[in-house]
């Protein structure tokens, strides 16, 4: 009779030392340190017009304050591709490259992202808005070919 009680016994006390080695190491661990993220590692392109102005380059003036741009339609030849502004308030219209919008305002180039236009012999830039590009009707797709 004397077996069962004395294994009893041992594996109580083989319990009882489990127990408190977890709990003296629970008790007796560092507190935890604190994790920084690292840094964001985004890269910048440097400006381009910046650039242009050391080379000899036009430095391109401030944004058009009286044109909207609200849509580009990209064609495979540049000179086909149409830039949709609205002028003065007016509702929107398509232009093609070289067209005028107004007299001495013309489209000088269409970009995926912007138009250049030419106010008389300056060039200005309009962004295509950023809710304009983000617009699920607003996929560009590649060209096709006939």
């Amino acid at each position: 009779m004397k077996r069962p009680a004395l294994f009893t016994s041992f594996m109580l006390f083989i319990a009882l030392c489990a127990s408190g080695a977890y709990w003296g190491m629970q008790f007796f661990q560092p507190p935890p340190r604190v994790m920084i993220a690292p840094p964001s590692t985004a890269i910048v392109l440097p400006d381009v017009s910046a650039a242009a102005g050391l080379l000899g380059g036009r430095v391109q003036a401030a944004a058009a304050s009286n044109f909207q741009l609200t849509g580009i339609i990209l064609a495979d030849h540049p000179a086909g591709s149409l830039a949709i502004i609205a002028a003065n308030g007016k509702p929107a219209r398509p232009f093609r490259v070289r067209a005028e919008i107004q007299p001495g305002v013309s489209v000088q180039e269409v970009q995926r992202n912007y138009v250049l236009l030419s106010d008389h012999g300056a060039s200005k830039r309009l962004d295509l808005p950023v809710n304009a590009k983000n617009q699920p009707g607003m996929n560009l797709l590649p060209p096709t070919k006939p």
